[in-house]
């Protein structure tokens, strides 16, 4: 009797895990019946007469040495050099700001060394970087861990310090960028005519998400209003913007928005008019991805918040729309990854973010012939950033528990 007792209180072992050597692998999923041993042997052949050609164009005969010659007007378009140093400055702060808010946000290590410490280190073993941009790495990826280290020490219910760490480097990044002492002085002006490459299409990218968001939500609510008049707006604002190409946007903003302005009126900056066009139309898919969180919060919820004696606001602020954005994660970083990709088209109004700039390398003489690799150098910065916010993305969704009932 004892030892049944004794047998019962024990934790239950997990059932045994299938190994299979890597004979046993091949022939359980490649070849595990003659359909499959066909389509195995299809998809190698198909694989090796295009990749033979790829990977010997790759290694041997393309001229990658375009990249290299090009990689500063690439990266921050014709950002003065001499004033080079700003960018790494907003780097070091961009580390620690991420270190810190993930420090605050998380508290999985294992995730936050791959985004903190192996991103700066992945950078630094670039063949052709100076020994200066290594070193330069190197100062954010140690900003980064001790900003993380920081962070750690942070309750993780206090998301507020991460929120003013977020908001205190938009605002140094920002006078960095553009300066503030006109055209000497410590911090000279940098007219945005000047920024390009990289730098550009990731300060659209990043204020178009940081600003449509908030203006989608309040969209989102306006539509689900009930009184008439801002339900109108709402509708109306929402419909109209996704009717329209994003294209039509930025020429109207860059052709058409002079004209409606006084005479006299100073002529609004090129960047902000592209912003602004980015802006408005991602605020309307915003409004309607988060208008379907909305409505796929149950009744109860609503009612539970009134029996608690809630009011409309807090119900709203407290309970609904925390979760209705819990659903919509996958949605908005979707969309917010088309956003970053979507920057693209300001090239077609005549500013030189990554797509202009690959036209300007194109357009010198020393590098004709050259469109594949530029372009596919420029595809790969895209994926980059793309893939860091999807990552970011599925571990957010798995911290939450999105997709778990």
């Amino acid at each position: 009797m004892t030892s049944a007792v004794r047998t019962s209180g024990r934790e239950a072992l997990p059932p045994p895990t299938e190994r299979y050597t890597l004979l046993g692998w091949l022939q359980k999923n490649l070849f595990s019946n003659w359909w499959n041993s066909l389509l195995t042997l299809v998809s190698l052949a198909f694989l090796v007469v295009v990749l033979r050609p790829l990977l010997n164009w790759v290694f041997v005969s393309a001229e990658w040495a375009v990249i290299p010659a090009n990689f500063n007007l690439i990266m921050r378009g014709q950002y003065p050099a001499e004033q080079a140093w700003r960018l790494w400055v907003v780097l070091y702060l961009l580390g620690a700001t991420v270190g810190f808010s993930w420090g605050v946000i998380s508290k999985e290590i294992q995730t936050a060394l791959i985004v903190v410490f192996l991103t700066p280190l992945i950078l630094m073993l670039v063949p052709f970087f100076s020994w200066g941009t290594r070193l330069n790495l190197l100062i954010v990826e140690i900003a980064g861990l001790v900003a993380y280290a920081v962070g750690r020490r942070v309750p993780s219910h206090h998301v507020r310090y991460a929120v003013y760490a977020l908001t205190a480097f938009v605002v140094v990044m920002l006078v960095l960028l553009r300066g503030f002492t006109g055209e000497t002085g410590f911090l000279p002006d940098v007219p945005t005519t000047l920024w390009g490459g990289l730098l550009l299409s990731l300060l659209l990218a990043f204020f178009g998400i940081l600003l449509s968001f908030p203006i989608g939500v309040l969209l989102a609510l306006g539509r689900q209003s009930k009184m008439p008049g801002i339900r109108a707006v709402s509708v109306v604002y929402i419909e109209f913007i996704r009717g329209v190409p994003l294209i039509s946007l930025l020429f109207m903003a860059q052709v058409m928005l002079q004209l409606f302005l006084p005479e006299g009126f100073p002529p609004i900056d090129r960047v902000l008019r592209a912003l602004a066009a980015i802006v408005f139309f991602s605020a309307a898919y915003t409004a309607e991805n988060v208008r379907g969180g909305l409505q796929s919060i149950p009744k109860g919820q609503y009612e539970a918040a009134q029996a608690m004696g809630l009011n409309g606001y807090q119900t709203m602020v407290y309970i609904i729309l925390p979760q209705a954005l819990r659903a919509v994660i996958p949605v908005l970083v979707g969309q917010f990854i088309g956003l970053f990709k979507d920057t693209s088209l300001v090239a077609l109004v005549g500013l030189f973010d990554l797509l202009g700039i690959a036209r300007v390398i194109l357009a010198n003489p020393d590098w004709l012939g050259t469109q594949q690799e530029v372009y596919l150098f420029i595809a790969l910065l895209y994926w980059i950033f793309s893939y860091l916010m999807s990552y970011a993305s599925r571990r957010l969704e798995v911290q939450l528990g999105v997709g778990i009932r």
